[in-house]
């Protein structure tokens, strides 16, 4: 009896290694970084486990049923906006670290099994996006797009779309989406605070085709200054992230300009796009807080007819400092979220201490597809008594991004960790 215990008990030990063992292949990261990597891509079950408590947890606020815990303390240098791969994987760029990772939870223990390095050797890469098998990676000067050919994890198949896109300024952050049109749309914020842009492509949205040239049917397809060609929108001085609403609709956010005192202009959060059309910046903004139907006002010094500019839908309070978000939000959150808009608010680091805007996750409400008012989703991140830029802040949310599983990831710049939201229940 005590025999047949022991070779049952070795037969199950000997199995659990052997399948530790297949599900490992152990390979070259560029740079000489090693990374382990499943041999077979599995994407996330619905399982949504709980870790235990931790100081994101006892630091930082949710709503009731709700729940907050790291899911990495250290996705690396400064990670900014995030994608869920064809995997089922969560995917990061790192805007200071030049390359993309990959956190994966292959037991579904709700935290990441480790950071993945699939890609380096970029320039300030701030998003990512596939689109018909590849890659593709919004640098500070460029579009590339990369491929995992041989399927083993890493990145190692390059291009570069296009080059036509302007680098550096006083905002270097780029952002790519596709849109339903299969076109590639890019953001490019300013140079400045408030000026005229002598560089067509500056606060725009630009607009290509997957390979880089450029559709047919732009608005300035064909001008002489091929800076211009690219052009779909233009007034948005740092439009940070974009999406398309389910009725099609190009919704952007929008970073005010600075120096009109802690309470204008308020951000923009949501901006119904328009192709071929100005929308405001520098000369004209949105004034009204929250849900808006008027036309935009002129800036301090400027005095234009701002009839012509396409103004916001909603905003919220001046120096809130809006970047990625995220649309929606699928089971197991309650109803009640799955149509609204996420948004990173990076917080104010220039007002005085009296108007301080936290940095949070901002929870827009959406019905019937329009933006009706706004509350906290997370919160707790600045410190008492200081801005969220102050040296004791817990972190700043630069991201949100959800998977099918209904997890809800957030990325922190500041402090490098990546937050996890799940709903545990009423």
């Amino acid at each position: 009896m005590k025999k047949r215990a022991f070779f049952s008990r070795f037969i199950s030990l000997a199995a659990a290694v052997f399948t530790l063992l297949v599900s490992l292949s152990q390979v070259q990261a560029a740079g000489g970084t090693t990374v382990y990597l499943p041999l077979i891509s599995k994407s996330p079950t619905p399982g949504l486990a709980l870790p235990p408590a931790d100081a994101a947890s006892a630091r930082l606020t949710v709503p009731s049923g709700f729940a907050i815990r790291y899911f990495t303390t250290n996705a690396g240098a400064r990670p900014r906006l995030m994608a869920i791969g064809p995997d089922g994987w969560l995917y990061v760029a790192l805007f200071d670290g030049g390359s993309i990772v990959r956190l994966p939870d292959a037991n579904h223990d709700g935290l990441a099994d480790g950071v993945q390095t699939v890609l380096t050797g970029l320039t300030y890469p701030h998003n990512l996006e596939w689109y018909a098998g590849w890659m593709y990676v919004a640098e500070g000067d460029k579009i590339t797009r990369h491929k995992d050919t041989n399927a083993d994890g890493i990145y190692e198949t390059h291009e570069t779309v296009t080059t036509n896109i302007p680098g550096g300024g006083a905002h270097i952050t780029r952002t790519l989406h596709f849109g339903p049109d299969g076109k590639l749309y890019v953001a490019v914020g300013s140079t400045c605070n408030a000026c005229d842009e002598t560089d067509p492509r500056r606060a725009a949205i630009l607009r290509f085709n997957p390979d880089g040239s450029i559709p047919s049917d732009n608005p300035f397809k064909n001008d002489a200054d091929t800076r211009k060609r690219p052009l779909w929108a233009w007034g948005l001085r740092n439009s940070v992230d974009f999406l398309w609403a389910p009725n099609g609709e190009l919704w952007a956010d929008h970073n005010g300009s600075d120096g009109m005192g802690d309470n204008l202009p308020p951000e923009e959060i949501i901006i119904p796009v328009q192709g071929n059309h100005w929308h405001g910046w520098p000369a004209c903004y949105t004034a009204t807080l929250g849900v808006n139907t008027s036309p935009e006002v002129p800036a301090p010094g400027y005095n234009l007819d701002c009839a012509p500019a396409i103004p916001a839908r909603f905003t919220d309070l001046a120096h809130s400092a809006p970047l990625g978000m995220q649309l929606g939000a699928p089971a197991p959150f309650p109803a009640a979220y799955k149509d609204d808009l996420f948004v990173a608010f990076h917080g104010s680091w220039n007002t005085t201490l009296a108007n301080a805007r936290d940095c949070k996750v901002q929870r827009v409400l959406i019905d019937n597809g329009q933006p009706v008012g706004s509350q906290t989703f997370v919160n707790g991140w600045r410190a008492a008594g200081e801005t969220c830029a102050g040296p004791n802040a817990f972190g700043r949310p630069a991201d949100v991004v959800t998977n099918a599983a209904g997890e809800m990831f957030i990325s922190d710049d500041v402090s490098g960790a990546i937050y996890r939201v799940i709903y545990v229940g009423p």
